[in-house]
């Protein structure tokens, strides 16, 4: 009966396969919606260089690429 549980015991972890899949879908939501809005912002408010546009996508970036590091780090452990 020992001998099963740690058989057991694999089929409760999650797998990290499915957990590295969800990233790029994360990292596309996340960059989209902030371009979404910086394009909004630059419509609602606009001005030459199409600054929020820019700023909100550079910032969306910085975000997904922590939550990737976070992420995989996690896994890690």
């Amino acid at each position: 009966m020992n001998s099963n549980k740690p058989q057991d015991n694999d089929k409760r972890k999650p797998n990290k396969w499915l957990a590295l899949i969800n990233i790029p879908f994360q990292m596309g939501i996340i960059i989209v919606g902030f371009s979404w809005l910086g394009g909004w912002l630059d419509e609602k408010y606009p001005n030459e260089n199409r600054l929020y546009f820019i700023i909100f996508t550079m910032l969306g970036v910085g975000i997904a690429l922590y939550n990737v590091i976070r992420q995989v780090n996690q896994l890690n452990k």
